[in-house]
């Protein structure tokens, strides 16, 4: 960070993946690929310091397919939104442009600090 000097203000950095386990063992005593996954946005521009998901919980009712972490947000709205922001674009339309056919499933709070 201390190398980036003033470029760190405006450093966004998103790492994401698609690749989950699944919340329930398989019939070897193992998991398998599973739908829930993880992603951070890192930088100085970042609002940071918070978690933004809508926890679905690990109880068996809870569970997609009663075995599966159930994913409350996609990534695709996620990337849009974070470069939406990065670029002051218009949200929905970036959605649309990089992910046709997907819509958002509501609207992210403030990724950036500006």
């Amino acid at each position: 960070m201390e190398h980036l000097g003033d470029a760190w203000n405006q450093t966004v950095v998103l790492v994401a993946t698609e690749f989950g386990r699944t919340a329930a063992v398989n019939g070897t005593g193992g998991t398998d690929h599973g739908t829930g996954s993880a992603a951070m946005l890192i930088g100085g521009a970042v609002r940071g310091g918070r978690v933004i998901a809508d926890w679905p919980g690990l109880g068996q009712s809870r569970l997609l397919e009663a075995r599966d972490l159930r994913p409350t947000l996609g990534l695709p709205t996620l990337i849009a939104a974070a470069a939406a922001e990065c670029f002051a674009l218009d949200p929905e339309r970036t959605l649309r442009t990089l992910y046709p056919g997907q819509t958002a499933a509501g609207k992210l709070p403030a990724l950036l600090t500006s």
